[in-house]
């Protein structure tokens, strides 16, 4: 009877190659490195929504509000743009909240792929390739970014702060900020060997000087000309001016709406072309 038994089972055995088709990971292979960090993701939804909703809510009951009713007290309730100071300070605020949940996804998960759990060697010792790996951070970190915008956007929909009719026009325009830039933080994470430190640096001496003079607070043209630069080269700035152009009607002009959308797109291309070829060259050592 052994023999027969094994003789059935060597006819009927159909491959690995039938059983999983590596074409599907050849296809989809992104889309599995998506699910893969999404899956990680869903462990800290408590800590995402809390801070996705904590953090707006503190933001505009001591700026937008607090600091706010002094400003619509001492200029006027309409002397930024015709609107309330709360409303200016909105597209702002959603944009540094588009950066910032794009930006958690791509610094440290990254340096944990190559460095602390080397899962990223892993991924590509299959048919996944580096490319789909850097498309898949990128969704997940876009997944992130758009879900913690809305859910900023509903507080400041809470306050009066934004109307309904600017939540998709708003959603559009802090996403694409924050894939721009977590983009380029995605290829320089890749490319650290250890952390030294290097994300606090990066927070203290990028991150806080783009939010504080990238005119969130006020407009950037009542900074001197020394500091304005900063905005000109920042994500903030042009995502912030192109949100309250859009949104409510803020003064600028097309072809500087123009060049707000080109440099967030052409930090995109920029950070992609470069993840690739870094996510490449330590895959292949």
């Amino acid at each position: 009877m052994a023999p027969e038994v094994r003789a059935e089972t060597k006819m009927t055995w159909v491959g690995a190659a039938k059983l999983v088709d590596p074409q599907v990971s050849i296809r989809f292979g992104a889309f599995f490195v998506a699910e893969n960090r999404l899956r990680n993701m869903a462990k800290w939804w408590k800590s995402i929504i809390a801070f996705g909703l904590g953090n707006p809510s503190l933001y505009l009951l001591s700026i937008g509000i607090g600091v706010g009713s002094l400003v619509d007290s001492s200029l006027g309730p309409n002397a930024i743009d015709n609107v309330s100071y709360l409303t200016f300070l909105a597209p702002a605020l959603l944009v540094s909240a588009g950066i910032q949940g794009a930006m958690d996804e791509v610094t440290w998960p990254t340096v944990e792929g190559f460095v602390w759990t080397r899962t990223f060697f892993s991924m590509n010792s299959t048919s996944i390739t580096g490319r789909q790996i850097v498309s898949g951070i990128l969704m997940a970190a876009m997944a992130r970014c758009v879900f913690q915008v809305f859910l900023y956007e509903l507080c400041l929909l809470a306050f009066g702060a934004i109307s309904w009719q600017s939540i998709p026009i708003l959603l559009l325009v802090s996403a694409t900020a924050g894939f721009g830039f977590s983009a380029i933080m995605l290829a320089f994470s890749a490319s650290i060997k250890d952390d030294d430190g290097v994300f606090a640096l990066v927070g203290r001496f990028i991150i806080t000087p783009m939010f504080m003079f990238s005119g969130t607070f006020y407009p950037i043209t009542s900074m001197p000309i020394y500091l304005q630069w900063i905005g000109w080269i920042s994500p903030q700035w042009h995502g912030t001016n192109l949100g309250r152009a859009l949104s409510y009607g803020s003064p600028v002009e097309p072809w500087l709406q123009g060049i707000h959308w080109a440099l967030l797109l052409m930090l995109a291309v920029i950070g992609i072309t470069w993840a690739n070829r870094v996510f490449e060259s330590r895959l292949a050592k």
